[in-house]
């Protein structure tokens, strides 16, 4: 099973989400939960509903039911879903976005127009200068705030340093004011009312500040020595190391080569060997670890001398079980003594046994803490390496803060843990480590471990972080400890669900700081509480896990709306462009996607950022000249932008989150002094229209992205509207480095598409020719912005030329003086001609869908064959035209002089109709696959669309207006971009393809079009398989039969009948003589022509192959009804069976038995008779052919020898068939033939097999004695009905003829059948002349009376043919063990196997090409030896559905759901396979087989009537 927990689900609100069960579900009891609420109640995440399957079609059918949730709610649902007996098979989370609202009306803001800019909150002031403050953010086109937390901040002033979290910053409230979080909240809705702004803001819940009052008063919510004993060895280390930093500040150590002052790597180790011999060697950690060995071996001794254990050897190498110490003291760890005493038992009580284990235990101990001593010197070694590396980090490397000396402010390493008490000596520290009151005020601080596992707490036991000094420790922080409920620390849990409370009361979002530290159940809390005060929420996170499924795993948990995503964290400008490729929208020219569609994992929601309080210092890394670019290129993401004030004014100190507390400046429009701001400072000008333009593009559904790299720095990003096609290209200039000595001065040129209506933004970035330098250090800028211009007045470009190419005209641009910081913007739309196209191209694609109504057009003149709908054009086609619009593989194209498409560098198209496309199509659509081949060929040309119309024009009539469509519609296609050709091309073959299958279901019974989506796809399979073809006619009708279709032949250019020829498979068995086999065509007919409604079709077959008869027989090959094969005896009793099953399930369909039957041999010596010459009721034929068998039929196959079978034995040619009289089994062939359905022929001379029949099946076969008592048995009742005129056969014997009424020889055929064919579980059954050849009991013989006799015994899957057609021969108890028999051995994923794979010839694979020396496969002689075929399993599933019945309720319920579970696999092969069709055979378990017909017109029919039974 799927599971699904760690991909993400992301929905819009409004949408309905479907589940629906997939193939290894289906006929199992499936029920679906989730904890999404129902409307009115509140959100629960442990409380989880069912949720009530729907059934599409009124049944119920397991393949289109579904279960739905109309998503009305912001926030992570889970849903799981239990199957049977397994509660919780498999889940997920589904992760649906918020709506945010702005101004007095409360208008959308869609989360991809977000242009965020982040305040640090110290520096905004008193909160009554906040309005003129963030007015810069308004005045730059800003639609989002982020504070950083307002609450009072520890003494530190790092901004996520919060000392109160209840608490808002006094520092906000002017001497003689107190404001309040009311207050906060009033200018946030006045932002959000009058500014359209949403403000989000800052939680931290991983930590608080060191100066924080409550977390003293409550130690237990941090973690100390108390609650966590596990970190005593880190504590006293981190004391340790603070009395060695204080001595090395006061120059203990200088003599030992390490003073207060590092110069060089030599004190560096001499200060590893300071810290191991003044350090870790006094400290013997490792003790902590160790287990006291003397009381140990004390206590076992005890136990030993109590008779605790006498046994085996006290050498044994098990494991001793160590028992941690709760309160984590020296040698407080001890040993499980029951493991102790199954490893060292003794032989006897004596003493000296005793004292011989005791001291194998005391050896082993030994041996045990000397390996914990190497363990915990391993991580003193870490701790070490950690230390001198911080050390060289801070105080020696040049990217380090070249701290100084070692001193009581500035120590060797950070603290790990608080110390709230005097200073005093180590040896007294110690002591207050046991003192409860003290020890749990030792609180350890929070700070990062690189490399950490997210989801892993590094203060936690089993983690080492502290003991091994990789911490990195945010000092005046105190990492919080929650426990796994709010009952292990219910003060921290209360406070922090009030802080949560509070801000989102206030704000409309929040960002969670720190989210990887936080545990993921106290986020989760949190954010519900959080939800339930503001249920549209905006959640926002920065995780850089560095893997997208962990990613995953916290937007799922905790309902992240977007993640931050930082411009500068790419080390170079392609990693950015790439960056915004994955960050942004659909492709240019993407596929047009269908409104209902599978919803596959997608990628978070982002929001790209110029730069990020992570990263905040750009102008230190990269040019002033490379602001407004880096600024432009977020801009141009299809997704939420940000930014941080500071950086647009080009003041890189306002971006600190440490450093810093002076006040931003007021926005003042007419600024003249330093400490306000206007449109003239920094790259404020350029980056107001940016943020508009973001806005307007998200607005305007501007969803495609295209990004380009034109030469070094020089990048194009074009956002695309997909209904429109206008653009809006962006052309930038980079300036990673110094501009004055690293760039050339010539740009390449860019050819852009369409008309440039407008340069949108243009802008210059110089330096003040002064080269005054601001108050960080920069050199002074001045941005020249120019705004809604004409390309002609433009700065920057030199020259722009119209060139034509692909259908479009471009403009080439080329630059002049498009120097690092040069950013131009240009709006383009098509060309008017190009629009007109474009517009009528989707005014007449509404007929489809209404998503093309935005950006149609009307036209003055449309074509006259597109003013009806398509619908209505393809109402004239007969379901024979669909065989030709839809489908034609290639060698049924071929037939008519054509082929199916071959796309260069890849593969020909399955099928010259639309099907052919629409496999292809329905691979690259969803993935949005561009570069495929097929969308490779339309955008270089018009072949491919030329011939899809010209294919049907060439066929005249109503497929020739179809023709004429689609020639219309390419017209358009022809005269737009080649770029949009591919989404266009799909939207007009899906559309037309959609409309035929309309109009073919309409066509076809209730059964086709009230039924499933999977009866609808096996349905098709007749409109697949059946056609008309001049090298496949039928033979002629009776021309009395007046409703038989005709046409103008296009060879002899006469009227001539066209009736439909069932094709047996594809591409196989599909032209000339091999196309029509007659077993083949009445296997299928039932399902894939009555049961799809095709009478009319079914009774032309049937009369067709009637004229036919020829010896009693009708012909296993049709061969263009001249060169016909009278070798097989099963055929004319599926032409009997097809017969009855046409006057069963058609109205009024007995009147088919007096349509006269044009015969082509009225006698045995006759030669082949003209249409109409001699005419038959069709009851006399099927009179002849009974009569036939009861005479017996001998004769042998005209033109016998190797001119008509290469491969045949002599004897081959001589057919037999006939009615045992003492039993009333049909009985025939001999070992040189197969003349049932297993007709393999062997052909290889290097194995010795050719000319024998690998399958003879002489005697009586199983399924064909059952096809002759289901017919014998109706035609008792058609002549008790009056409608048969006939009640007897008659037999000539010795000059006389007798007579054996139907009623004798369907009684014989009852008594007999299963004392002959039942292998009996009793050894001595009488019956069973042979019960050494009986190999499996409890089986129907697949033959009786075989020459080679073994053969009988073979257990294949023919006896469940005689099962379905005749169940009466059976006892249902004997049946329904013979069907688990087959289930359990001949079952394969989606066929049967041919041969018990148990028998000593079974094969499972077929390979015809194979031509080695072993008999049983070469040529593949195997055939029928062992692959899974396909159609037997629609007899199969038929006759359990049958037998179930007999066998009471809860049987039949579970058959149901085993038919089910099986029909599944076929309805996923179906989709999946670029044919739609079922295969003929597939090897062994199911494998593809290379050999086999991708198409069975048998296995589409069987499987179709099981859904029909059902």
């Amino acid at each position: 099973m799927e599971r699904l927990e760690r991909a993400l689900f992301r929905l819009e609100q409004g949408f309905e989400l479907q589940f629906r069960l997939g193939p290894t579900l289906q006929g199992r009891e499936v029920q679906v939960y989730t904890n999404y609420p129902t409307n009115g109640h509140k959100f629960d995440c442990l409380k989880f509903r069912p949720l009530d399957w729907l059934y599409p079609n009124g049944r119920e059918d397991d393949c289109d039911k579904y279960c739905r949730l109309d998503l009305m709610v912001a926030g992570s649902y889970q849903y799981y879903f239990s199957c049977g007996d397994e509660e919780k098979v498999s889940g997920g989370y589904i992760v649906v976005d918020p709506v945010l609202r702005v101004g007095a009306n409360d208008f959308i803001l869609p989360l991809d127009c977000i242009c965020s800019q982040t305040y640090l909150a110290k520096c905004l002031g008193p909160l009554d200068k906040w309005l003129d403050r963030v007015r810069v953010a308004k005045e730059t086109g800003y639609n989002m705030i982020h504070f950083t937390p307002l609450q009072k901040l520890g003494v530190s002033g790092f901004c996520y340093s919060i000392a109160d979290q209840l608490e808002l910053n006094p520092d906000f409230s002017p001497e003689g004011k107190h404001y309040t979080w009311g207050d906060v909240g009033n200018l946030v809705e006045t932002l959000r009312k009058d500014w359209n702004m949403v403000c989000i803001t800052d939680v931290v819940y991983n930590h608080t500040a060191v100066s924080s009052e409550w977390i003293h008063l409550h130690p237990e919510c941090g973690h100390n020595l108390v609650n966590s004993p596990h970190l005593k060895p880190a504590w006293l280390l981190d004391r340790a190391l603070w009395h060695l930093s204080c001595e090395v500040a006061d120059g203990k150590f200088s003599d030992q080569g390490v003073p207060a002052s590092f110069q060089d790597e030599w004190n560096m180790n001499a200060l590893r060997g300071v810290l191991w011999q003044q350090v870790f060697s006094r400290l013997r950690l490792w003790e902590f670890l160790q287990v006291h060995v003397d009381e140990a071996v004390e206590q076992f001794r005890q136990q030993l001398q109590a008779g605790s254990g006498v046994g085996s050897s006290p050498e044994s190498k098990k494991q001793l079980k160590i028992v941690q110490d709760p309160q984590h003291r020296r040698f407080g760890n001890t040993v499980d003594l029951n493991s102790a005493l199954d490893i060292f038992t003794l032989h006897s009580m004596s003493p000296s046994d005793i004292q011989e284990c005791c001291i194998c235990f005391k050896k082993r101990l030994e041996e045990l803490n000397s390996e914990l001593y190497k363990e915990m010197n391993h991580h003193a070694q870490q701790a070490t390496n950690c230390i001198v590396d911080n050390v060289v980090y801070e105080r020696l490397l040049d990217q380090g803060p070249k701290l100084g000396p070692i001193t009581r402010k500035y120590p060797l390493c950070s603290r790990y843990f608080c110390f709230p008490f005097k200073e005093m000596t180590f040896d007294e520290e110690i002591e207050l480590m046991e003192q409860r009151d003290k020890a749990c005020h030792f609180l350890a601080h929070d700070g990062f471990v690189k490399g950490n596992d997210p989801l892993r707490n590094w203060a936690e036991p089993g983690s080492e972080a502290y003991l091994r000094r990789e911490l990195v420790c945010q000092a005046d922080t105190i990492k919080l400890r929650y426990g796994e409920k709010p009952e292990d620390c219910p003060y921290l849990w209360a406070h922090m669900k009030t802080y949560t409370e509070i801000t989102a009361k206030v704000f409309s979002g929040v960002c969670l700081v720190n989210c990887l530290s936080t545990p993921l159940h106290v986020a989760e809390a949190m954010l519900t509480a959080a939800r339930a005060v503001r249920p549209n929420l905006y959640v926002m996170a920065d995780l850089f896990t560095g893997s997208q499924l962990i990613d995953n795993l916290f937007i799922n948990r905790l309902g992240i709306t977007t993640l931050v995503r930082d411009a500068l964290g790419a080390a170079d400008c392609q990693k950015e462009e790439g960056s915004l490729s994955w960050f942004c929208g659909e492709p240019v020219g993407a596929f047009f996607q269908p409104s209902l569609r599978p919803l596959i994992p997608a990628v978070a929601h982002t929001m790209f950022m110029d730069v990020s309080l992570s990263n905040h210092s750009p102008s230190q890394t990269f040019s002033v000249y490379d602001f407004l670019p880096r600024s432009t290129l977020v801009s141009m993401a299809c997704c939420a932008t940000g930014s941080i004030r500071g950086f647009d004014e080009l003041l890189h100190c306002q971006i600190s989150a440490v450093r810093d507390d002076h006040e931003y400046t007021c926005w003042n429009s007419e600024a003249q002094t330093c400490d306000q701001v206007n449109l003239q400072t920094g790259i404020l000008s350029g980056k107001l229209a940016l943020n508009r333009l973001h806005q307007t593009l998200a607005a305007e559904g501007f969803t495609q992205v295209y990004v380009e790299q034109l030469d070094e720095g020089v990048v194009a990003v074009t956002r695309h509207c997909p209904s429109s096609h206008q653009s809006v290209v962006a052309v930038l200039r980079r300036a990673m480095k110094n501009p004055e000595t690293h760039h050339k001065e010539d740009v390449s040129s860019v050819f852009i598409p369409g008309h440039i209506q407008e340069v949108v933004l243009e802008a210059v970035t110089n330096s003040n020719k002064k080269e005054d330098k601001n108050s960080n250090g920069l050199p002074e800028c001045i941005v020249e912005i120019q705004e809604h211009t004409q390309l002609k007045d433009s700065k920057v470009v030199k020259k722009a030329d119209m060139v034509s190419k692909d259908n479009s005209i471009y403009q080439e641009i080329m630059f002049e003086k498009f120097t690092p910081g040069c950013v131009v913007i240009f709006r383009v739309t098509p060309e008017p001609r190009c629009q007109e196209q474009l517009g009528a191209l989707r005014h007449h694609l509404i007929q489809f869908s209404p998503q093309y109504q935005t950006g149609s057009l009307a036209e003055h003149s449309t074509p006259s064959i597109l003013a009806d709908p398509l619908r209505i054009i393809m109402s004239k086609l007969t379901l024979a035209d669909m065989n030709m619009l839809l489908y034609r593989c290639d060698a049924e194209e071929r037939e008519d002089g054509g082929g199916c498409y071959n796309i260069p560098s890849w593969l020909p198209l399955k099928y010259g109709g639309l099907q052919g496309l629409m496999s292809v199509m329905a691979e690259i659509r969803p993935k949005n696959y561009l570069g495929h081949p097929l969308c490779e060929n339309l955008r270089q040309g018009d072949w491919l669309m030329n011939y899809v119309s010209e294919r049907l024009l060439a066929k005249g009539g109503a497929l020739g207006e179809v023709g004429q469509w689609f020639q219309a519609m390419f017209g358009y296609l022809k005269n737009i971009p080649r770029y949009l050709v591919p989404c266009y091309f799909d939207s007009i073959i899906q559309g037309a393809y959609t409309r035929a299958l309309e109009v073919i279901f309409k066509n076809m019974s209730s059964f086709v079009q009230n039924g499933s989506s999977l009866v609808k796809q096996l349905a098709l399979g007749s409109v697949q398989m059946c056609g008309v073809g001049h090298s496949w006619a039928l033979p002629t009708i009776s021309p009395h039969i007046k409703d038989v279709p005709h046409h103008l032949s296009d060879i002899t250019n006469q009227v001539e009948q066209c009736c439909v020829a069932l094709a047996a498979g594809l591409p196989h068995f599909c032209t000339g003589m091999l196309r029509c086999w007659g077993r083949d065509t009445f296997i299928s007919l039932r399902g894939l022509l009555l049961l799809t409604g095709r009478h009319l079709e079914a009774r032309n077959i049937i009369l067709a192959f009637a004229g036919t008869l020829h010896h009693g027989l009708i012909p296993s090959l049709l061969g263009q009804g001249s060169s016909m094969r009278y070798n097989c005896r099963d055929a004319v009793w599926w032409w009997l069976q097809s017969i009855q099953e046409y006057c069963t399930l058609v109205p009024d369909g007995v009147s088919i038995l007096k349509c006269p039957v044009r015969r082509m041999y009225p006698t045995a010596v006759s030669g082949p008779q003209p249409a109409g010459a001699w005419d038959q009721p069709l009851y006399d034929v099927i009179q002849e052919a009974l009569q036939s068998h009861m005479q017996g039929i001998r004769f042998r196959e005209a033109d016998a020898g190797p001119q008509l079978d290469s491969n045949m034995n002599d004897e081959g040619f001589n057919v037999e068939a006939g009615v045992d009289q003492t039993t009333g089994f049909t009985c025939g062939g001999n070992r040189f033939n197969c003349g049932t359905w297993m007709n393999k022929m062997g052909e290889s001379e290097k194995a010795h097999n050719k000319g024998i029949p690998a399958t003879p099946r002489d005697g009586s076969a199983v399924e064909i004695v059952g096809l002759c008592k289901s017919t014998v048995r109706w035609i008792v009742k058609l002549h008790n009905d009056g409608h048969f005129p006939y009640a007897a056969v008659n037999i000539p014997r010795e000059g006389q003829t007798y007579s054996v009424s139907y009623v004798e020889w369907d009684l014989k055929i009852q008594e007999n059948f299963e004392k002959k064919f039942y292998v009996s579980h009793d050894p001595q059954d009488p019956e069973e002349k042979q019960p050494e050849l009986v190999h499996k009991r409890g089986i129907y013989k697949d033959s009786l009376g075989a020459s080679s006799p073994w053969c009988d015994y073979q257990l294949r899957p023919n006896f469940l043919i005689a099962m379905t057609v005749a169940p009466e021969l059976f006892t249902v108890e004997k049946a329904w063990e013979a069907l688990g028999v087959a289930e359990k051995k001949l079952m394969g994923p989606l066929g049967m196997k041919t041969l018990d794979p148990d028998d000593m010839v079974y094969c499972g694979v077929y390979d015809n090409n194979l031509d080695d020396d072993n008999f049983n496969r070469a040529k593949g002689f195997n055939y029928h030896q062992g692959p899974e075929w396909l159609w037997p399993v629609g007899y199969f599933l038929r006759a359990k559905l049958y037998f179930a019945t007999k066998m009471g309720k809860q049987t039949y319920d579970e058959t149901v759901n085993l038919v089910k579970n099986i029909l599944s696999r076929h309805a996923v092969h179906l989709e999946r396979s670029p044919w739609k069709g079922l295969p003929e055979l597939t090897n062994d378990n199911g494998q593809h087989c290379p050999f086999s017909c991708e198409c069975q017109a048998s296995a589409m029919a069987t499987i179709l009537e099981v859904l029909y039974d059902l």
